[in-house]
């Protein structure tokens, strides 16, 4: 090989591999293990840490974003979001976080603090939020879920109006806690603006065996993000109870819940609570013991995600 054709070789090598530095550099980096959501902490369980603290918190123990409370006692007041939220967000960015959701207390678009919090949101690109919840006062259920419907519908348009998308949380013995009530209304809003945060935790505390399964397959299509929790049915002298518990501690079938995702190709934010009792002699010892328990439970869903997408 002449000496001009080696030089020729050499310098396409070199475009060659200083194209594919730039791609890389560009493009969104995907997990070893196939799942290219978020793993986020939900901020709730660390309440006294500063949006600086939690960050390093959050960055420390692996997670990659924040599940941020924009809501009454949250990390960002509502009548605070305007002035807040950006340095807050901009706190937990500079750890290399991302904060792709914010769960607020809303639940009409008549509430003055709406528009603040999601157009405040959608300038920072936030994708996502959770709205407040809804409740049944079991007097007329239809006329009920015909007040969700005004309600929620209203809180939609706001938030396509700033570029939010919303997905509703399915929580036990709130309306749309089997989730058919709920879909009787959002299934006729625009799918791309109106979706759901599901969690399975209370999914199978009120659908049991296949309840849950029937659930999540009725929302797939929309699905937006999930929270991952665990629980467990207990007999006491008062009678049956649900207790909180670490994840895999549970009734949740996690082998068969990702199994699931992964068929449905869920790639969003994944929000971890920690809504089990933690014990703590001081706050200071329950911060700790808080940190220890999201470290372990993190691990637990890390190695299932891997084992369900890879």
């Amino acid at each position: 090989m002449n000496t001009s054709k080696r030089n020729f070789l050499k310098a396409m090598a070199a475009v060659t591999c200083a194209s594919a530095n730039e791609l890389t550099s560009t493009r969104p980096s995907i997990s070893p293990n196939g799942f290219e959501g978020t793993l986020c902490l939900f901020s709730k369980h660390l309440p006294s840490l500063s949006w600086q603290q939690l960050a390093q918190t959050v960055k420390k123990l692996g997670f990659s974003g924040v599940d941020l409370t924009v809501r009454p006692g949250g990390h960002v007041l509502p009548e605070r979001t305007v002035e807040d939220l950006p340095k807050a967000v901009a706190a937990i960015q500079t750890q290399g976080l991302s904060v792709p959701m914010i769960t607020t207390g809303l639940t009409s678009a008549n509430d003055p603090t709406a528009k603040p919090i999601l157009s405040t949101a959608g300038k920072l690109g936030i994708p996502f939020y959770k709205p407040g919840y809804y409740r049944y006062e079991f007097k007329d259920v239809r006329r009920e879920l015909e007040k969700f419907r005004d309600e929620f519908t209203g809180l939609i348009e706001l938030g396509k109006q700033h570029g939010i998308q919303c997905g509703f949380h399915n929580h036990e013995g709130y309306l749309g806690a089997p989730l058919w009530d709920a879909a009787s209304v959002i299934d006729r809003l625009d799918p791309k603006w109106a979706g759901y945060y599901f969690d399975v935790r209370h999914a199978v505390v009120e659908g049991g065996g296949a309840g849950w399964k029937i659930a999540l397959n009725l929302i797939t299509p929309r699905l937006k993000m999930i929270a991952v929790k665990d629980f467990y049915w207990e007999k006491s002298a008062k009678g049956w109870r649900i207790v909180n518990c670490p994840l895999g501690d549970g009734m949740v079938d996690w082998k068969q819940y990702f199994k699931l995702l992964r068929q449905a190709n869920f790639h969003g934010p994944v929000s971890l609570h920690l809504e089990y009792e933690i014990p703590g002699a001081t706050a200071s010892a329950k911060e700790e013991n808080t940190i220890a328990a999201a470290q372990r439970d993190l691990e637990f869903l890390k190695q299932h995600i891997a084992e369900a997408y890879r």
